[in-house]
């Protein structure tokens, strides 16, 4: 199961970025991965863009975080989601995970 969140670089979580968090707690509870996008360009519900241009340079660009992991994994993982976030917009979809693997650190 995919799990993906929008959100912007601006929310916040008990004075920590809100994606830092999101990822923190994702590992705590040992999901499969996560990784954090950061857009150059959107917009959400408002409607209101949010751009990197440096003419129009805004301190809030989109943030997207993907995690991956089994369905009752993902599930588990919603009610602490929900507690951290204030807006936002937040999909599931199944995928098909083709190889994961683990590197071996070579010494």
């Amino acid at each position: 199961m995919l799990l993906r969140i929008f959100i912007g670089e601006s929310d916040r979580w008990n004075h920590k970025p809100l994606y830092e968090a999101i990822v923190l707690k994702a590992r705590e509870m040992h999901l499969g991965g996560a990784t954090v996008l950061r857009g150059p360009m959107g917009f959400g519900k408002s409607s209101r863009m949010h751009t990197a241009k440096i003419l129009r340079l805004s301190m809030d660009l989109p943030i997207v975080i993907e995690i991956v992991d089994s369905e009752e994994k993902i599930q588990a993982f919603l009610p602490a989601l929900e507690e951290m976030m204030s807006g936002g917009m937040v999909t599931l979809e199944r995928v098909q995970v083709i190889e994961y693997r683990h590197a071996e650190r070579k010494e």
